[in-house]
């Protein structure tokens, strides 16, 4: 087992083979991230392309040492624990070669789930504070042999935030199986608020489209008007416009804007942006505006998106991060009520995974980046 870099078009060959590939793990991601410079790995057996992943590299300043980040990847066979175990080594063998000291990976394998109605229940009767103290509906025992495998090859995972958040990305998300249903069988699998909330915003006159790169403005202020309301930091316009620009460029359906409007207000309501690679649509941006909350805006733009994913062919909707808070005076509490709604499930991801390589170089890195 070896890993050398690939042209993005041999990348995106083999993505096309696989079954379910994050939008994080694509060639355009690297184009997407300022800051960072990017690469396509390849993991060939003999010499066959058995396994591929994007590679960002953020360089120390003034010296030639590097942080090696995998997001939600590599995209291997991760149930093949002995080629894991190889691949990983080859992994490591590469970022020696490549001046990095520390790699950080995510491999996007799930270990739990939880249904719907098994949340509904413990929040209803207060039987657990968290999602993680709830007997999962389903376990992936791939999932939890990779986590066994990953600490006895001494990569070590941060510690999540009292929140339940990962590290970069999430490890609990929400999500919605699409496979073989029907919008009515969608429909029918939402709550009753989530239904009433959807004819309500089509009785009073909310319409939602598709927009273009002019409607990512929109998008934008009321993305900032979100931003001020929530208490984080916005991304500036023109990381959405330079995300447009590097997915479409690979793939129309990479990334696609949605606005939500109504005739007595001016501009947007509401505004998200879907991702999608293969079968699986990730939502990954979401504002609304405070003035026309009651309309319902937010969830007439999620029927919208999900609709357009069952018309695609999708068999997942992602709903990306939640907290693992059950409990209600929790402020990250609305994050899942609102995505429990829909009727899907709760997925436990393996997490993030550091390889460090040089402990002085990594304390050092992680010490500039606290300051900043």
């Amino acid at each position: 087992m070896r890993v050398d870099i690939i042209t993005a078009e041999q990348h995106l060959s083999f993505i096309a083979t696989r079954s379910s590939v994050s939008f994080l793990q694509t060639p355009a991601w690297g184009k997407a991230k300022p800051g960072w410079s990017s690469m396509s790995l390849g993991w060939f057996d003999n010499d066959e392309l058995v396994g591929a992943g994007l590679l960002l590299m953020r360089k120390v300043p003034k010296v030639n040492r590097f942080l090696a980040y995998i997001p939600e990847g590599p995209d291997l066979t991760w149930s093949d624990k002995d080629n894991v175990e190889q691949a990983l080594a080859a992994l490591v063998q590469f970022a020696k070669s490549h001046n990095v000291f520390q790699i950080k990976m995510g491999p996007h394998a799930w270990t739990r789930r939880w249904h719907a109605e098994t949340l509904k229940d413990a929040i209803a009767q207060q039987t657990a504070t968290s999602i993680g103290q709830l007997t999962p509906d389903d376990v992936n025992d791939a999932g939890i042999e990779l986590t066994q495998l990953l600490t006895r090859l001494n990569w070590k995972q941060p510690k999540s935030s009292d929140s339940g958040f990962g590290d970069y990305q999430p490890r609990y998300v929400f999500q919605l199986d699409l496979h073989e249903k029907t919008e009515e069988e969608i429909f029918n699998g939402f709550n009753q608020l989530w239904r009433r909330n959807i004819r309500k915003s089509e009785k009073e006159g909310v319409t939602v489209r598709i927009g273009t790169e002019s409607d990512l403005a929109s998008f934008h202020e009321c993305y900032v008007e979100t931003a001020q309301r929530d208490g984080f930091t916005p991304r500036p316009l023109a990381y959405f416009q330079t995300m447009w620009n590097a997915m479409r460029s690979e793939a129309p359906e990479r990334m696609q804007v949605f606005i939500a409007e109504h005739p007595d207000h001016v501009g947007a309501i509401a505004a998200t942006t879907m991702t999608r690679v293969g079968k699986h649509a990730w939502y990954s941006y979401g504002a609304s505006t405070t003035a026309a909350r009651d309309l319902r805006p937010s969830n007439a733009i999620q029927w919208a998106m999900i609709r357009q994913s069952l018309r695609d062919g999708c068999e997942t909707y992602d709903m990306r991060g939640i907290s693992d808070t059950l409990s209600s005076d929790n402020h990250l509490f609305g994050l899942i009520q609102f995505k429990l709604g829909t009727g899907g499930f709760a997925q436990e991801y393996v997490g993030e995974w550091d390889y460090i390589i040089s402990p002085l170089w990594s304390r050092a890195f992680n010490l500039y980046m606290a300051r900043r």
